[in-house]
């Protein structure tokens, strides 16, 4: 199988991983659909969906570990060969991928249940169900992309892309991305940029969208009552800075927050939430693209209840395109 072979049935077998997440996500309507008035069709649908999801996660599996093994081959054993990479990042993405998998089939469950019980199912029931899977939909969209930027940055000789981006444009939309999950959670979410016609930049719009991702997703999950998203900029750079009224960061912590695999769960010694990646890739792809990502924490103390927040700020030139000579 040659090297055009290997890169089709990686891409065969992410298309059909997308298919199964799209059935999963779509099954209320799929089951409405053959059912009209009934949800029973729902949770074989959604199963039906996991299965397609790990068939063409194990195909793509296959295809990275074919070429993984071939690298190795030219390039010599490494200290951490490829397919270990890959196996950690697919053992990552099941890890992530199985919690809000199981808040949508719990939801759905609820309401088999009680149209089990009762022969129907309220207009509230079916709006919620509906509402977790809306919400839950970033947080899909997030992991896929985190494998992806994981497999990337393991090349060393890969370099971050410039073109002109709207910095603007891509801090409101990941702000309206979590504004309803944000909403669910009862908080505020709200961003704004000084000046209000920031322009554009040059950099890796991708990365940016990404590192900013990632940064509010780990607000919105610690955050109290608010979140904050704030785009400035000074002659030679601009910065983002992602602000969270949660209970803070240990001083002790704060060197690690950016390590591999650190959640705050391991400093209380329960079980992990998260992988735990999120930080760390937004800090690899800060660095790659020549910027640097900042943490201040100030943690909640006894009683003091207004006295903790953390903000992580994100700063990059404004012009990233190589200086000509």
């Amino acid at each position: 199988m040659n090297d055009q072979s290997l890169k089709i049935l990686k891409l065969i077998g992410l298309a059909i991983a997308g298919i199964g997440l799209l059935l999963i996500l779509l099954s209320p309507f799929i089951g409405e659909s053959l059912t009209p008035g009934s949800l029973w069709w729902i949770e074989p649908v959604a199963y039906i969906g996991s299965g397609v999801f790990v068939l063409g996660s194990v195909v793509a599996f296959i295809g990275f570990q074919v070429i993984a093994r071939r690298t190795r081959a030219l390039t010599g054993d490494r200290t951490r060969t490829w397919s270990q990479v890959t196996q950690d990042y697919f053992d990552t993405f099941a890890h992530d991928m199985g919690r809000p998998l199981r808040r949508i089939l719990g939801k759905q469950r609820e309401a088999r249940a009680l149209l089990n019980e009762t022969g129907e199912v309220t207009a509230n029931m079916v709006a919620e169900l509906l509402d977790e899977i809306e919400n839950q939909a970033p947080n899909f969209r997030l992991m896929i992309e985190n494998v992806r930027v994981l497999v990337d940055l393991e090349d060393d000789t890969a370099a971050a892309a410039v073109e002109p981006v709207d910095a603007a444009a891509i801090v409101r939309n990941v702000s309206d991305r979590y504004t309803p999950i944000a909403r669910e959670r009862g908080l505020e979410l709200v961003w704004w940029c000084e000046p209000s016609e920031f322009g554009f930049i040059y950099g890796d719009g991708s990365a940016l969208d990404h590192v900013i991702t990632n940064l509010v997703d780990n607000a919105a999950k610690f955050a109290r009552g608010h979140v904050e998203i704030r785009l400035t900029r000074t002659d030679s750079e601009f910065l983002v800075r992602v602000w969270d009224d949660g209970s803070g960061i240990a001083e002790s912590h704060l060197a690690h927050v950016f390590d591999r695999g650190w959640t705050p769960e391991l400093s209380a010694r329960s079980e992990k939430q998260s992988s735990g990646l999120g930080l760390f890739i937004a800090s690899s792809l800060t660095e790659r693209c020549g910027g640097q990502l900042m943490v201040e924490s100030q943690a909640a103390n006894g009683d003091e209840v207004d006295d903790h927040s953390t903000i992580f700020t994100l700063s990059l030139p404004l012009d990233n395109r190589p200086v000509e000579r």
